[in-house]
């Protein structure tokens, strides 16, 4: 490489890094040399070389190159010959890893998204970002029309998908329970697809939303978000450190005859915990099947139902046979619980979380 060519570089590098410190809010400052060339000392501190006259100005478009931030091509920048390089012109891809370890590349920027998975849409929706959402899954989500909840989780339309040229798919990782990619033929087209766990604790519902936010270049409105979610959470807690009565709690998903509860090791049974209640099943792991047996002989004090495919769950409850036993239904102490709100792993947990409360501990949270 000639003189002329490492002048170059130093000089465009220089120039770049300022670039990259103003957009990132970082300082810089400019000297004047005695020889009336200018210089800066850029945001970590180096000290370079400007030209001294700029009479070419090259803009880099989308068409000519794309600047990666992780490997930028100063090579074929020097191979325009500019004397400058316009900062509004640059493009600069962002990449992250999702919640399944994967790496992507995001697009320069996102007008538009599908939505796979109800809670992603409701984080999307609190970030504001409702208005460009193109097609969801059909799962019910208050603000969505029902002409683009069109998605079955179960045998995704790719070609649909495809059609709609979104710019990002943020889909939940349960399309991938089978341990096949179901959307790499989305990658395999240029559509960016990121994947969210269903996260099974407070903690990691928390850092969906900041991963969702960051996605979307929103990370001030994803730390309100969260910022709102855990300070609804902490005046539930401090209200249940000061109760001393035990009641135990048990939470139903779904219904008779095939009856399924939690144990430890999910953000619902943390919910019981958080309201000071006992989950009868604390001494098991994940989502479990129960039986009329184990109910009657655990005679847990309160009975939440989170299921909606029945008219009426509580009737339903209090009428199984056997169950009149139950200590929940010789005080009817059952209750039914929002089904969106209790079961997807979103913001709106709280709701859920307000509900439960109520429930168990009407004396002390009504």
């Amino acid at each position: 490489m000639n003189v002329l060519h490492r002048k170059k570089i130093i000089a465009i590098t220089a120039l770049l890094f300022m670039i990259i410190a103003a957009c990132t809010g970082g300082n810089y400052a400019l000297a004047t040399l005695s020889a009336g060339q200018t210089a800066i000392y850029d945001g970590d501190g180096n000290f370079a070389a400007l030209p001294k006259q700029i009479n070419t100005v090259a803009p880099i478009t989308p068409e000519i190159a794309v600047l990666d931030m992780v490997g930028l091509d100063l090579e074929h920048i020097i191979s325009l010959n500019p004397d400058i390089v316009t900062p509004s012109d640059i493009v600069i891809s962002s990449r992250i890893y999702d919640g399944d370890g994967n790496f992507v590349v995001l697009p320069n920027q996102i007008n538009t998204v599908v939505s796979i998975a109800p809670s992603n849409t409701e984080i999307l929706i609190a970030l504001g970002f409702g208005d460009a959402i193109v097609a969801t899954d059909n799962y019910h989500v208050a603000g969505i029309a029902p002409e683009i909840a069109v998605l079955d989780m179960g045998g995704l339309d790719l070609e649909h998908i495809i059609s709609l040229n979104p710019d990002i798919v943020i889909s939940s990782s349960m399309v991938r329970f089978t341990g096949d990619d179901p959307l790499s033929p989305l990658s395999d087209f240029g559509i960016a697809v990121v994947y969210i766990p269903s996260s099974d604790s407070i903690a990691g519902i928390v850092e969906d939303i900041r991963l969702i936010a960051a996605i979307m270049g929103a990370d001030e409105a994803g730390e309100a978000i969260i910022a709102d979610m855990l300070a609804e959470i902490d005046q539930i807690r401090q209200i249940a450190a000061t109760i001393t009565e035990t009641r135990t709690v048990y939470l139903e998903i779904s219904a008779a005859p095939w009856m399924f509860s939690t144990g430890a090791g999910t953000f619902l049974h943390e919910m019981v915990e958080l309201v000071g209640a006992v989950n009868i099943f604390a001494d098991q792991v994940g989502w479990i099947p129960v039986t009329g047996e184990s109910l009657i002989e655990a005679s847990p004090d309160v009975i939440l139902t989170l299921t909606d495919f029945l008219d009426d769950p509580i009737s339903e409850i209090m009428e199984r046979p056997g169950f009149g036993v139950i200590t929940a239904i010789q005080n009817g102490d059952v209750f039914q619980i929002d089904t969106e709100s209790s079961k997807r792993p979103s913001h709106n947990i709280v709701n859920a979380l307000k509900e439960i409360a109520e429930a168990v501990f009407p004396e002390h949270f009504r």
